[in-house]
């Protein structure tokens, strides 16, 4: 048999492609204090319970990163995301970029990671919740899926206390939809946050500026919602096409 290790995940598209970006809770390193807008903690708190309560839903984004070249430039590439989710454990998610194109098949049992490119594919034992699979995802095998705070904001997870800074920064409109634009300080991190307005508060748009880089990177997801899908039970089996070679997904060296 081959053996590859599958590298899968939004972040990583971009990364193939040069770019340079990060996720919220992936910083350490403490700034400055600054004010916490209790606020802007609950938005964050309202947020995540709401996005515990959706059961069967699509989600979509579109993320642009940058990569800085040695003179300071700043290049920008775009990868994109699809979703079909079905709490709390089956979840289908297609990635592509201009130079690569994955797929993430959950059935609540095992995860399915394939390569149509290549038509290789990696399965790999898994019993969790879609929390626990983004957890499981990465501390074993460093993958990061897209999107992922998604299934961790509402939880006990949810990196609350990591926030050193937060503020109201007002409102826009995202599409046509209202949203209460917030700012947070986390680590080498600055993010940004557009929830819905109302009574059904859901992310639109997340920025992340990562501080650790003098020239300032930017990250910027687009996100787009479907609440009354209409995908099939069928979304959440993989069968193999033909000629396809099953390939080890190689854990992570620990020390």
């Amino acid at each position: 048999m081959v053996r590859k290790a599958l590298v899968l995940g939004l972040l990583a598209l971009l990364a193939g492609a040069g770019v340079q970006a990060q996720t919220a809770t992936a910083a350490t390193a403490a700034p400055a204090a600054n004010a916490v807008d209790a606020s802007a903690i609950q938005a964050l708190k309202d947020m995540g319970e709401h996005l515990q309560t959706l059961k069967r839903f699509q989600v979509s984004t579109t993320l642009t990163g940058e990569r800085v070249l040695a003179d300071g430039q700043k290049l920008q590439h775009t990868a994109a995301a699809e979703m079909d989710v079905d709490r709390p454990n089956r979840l289908h998610v297609r990635m592509s970029s201009s130079r690569s194109e994955r797929e993430l098949i959950y059935d609540g049992k095992a995860v399915t990671l394939y390569t149509p490119a290549l038509n290789y594919y990696s399965r790999v034992e898994l019993a969790e919740t879609l929390a626990g699979l983004v957890k499981r995802l990465q501390e074993r095998f460093g993958v990061e899926l897209p999107l992922s705070d998604l299934f961790v904001w509402g939880t006990p997870a949810a990196p609350i206390e990591q926030i050193q800074s937060a503020m109201n920064a007002g409102q826009d409109f995202i599409g046509d939809d209202l949203c209460d634009h917030y700012a947070f300080r986390q680590g080498a991190l600055d993010w940004q946050v557009w929830i819905t307005a109302g009574a059904k508060p859901l992310p639109r748009k997340i920025v992340i500026t990562n501080r650790a880089d003098e020239a300032r990177p930017q990250s910027v997801s687009l996100i787009s919602w479907n609440l009354q899908p209409g995908f099939k039970d069928t979304v959440f089996s993989f069968t193999p096409p033909k000629g396809a070679t099953a390939v080890e997904l190689v854990p992570l060296k620990t020390k």
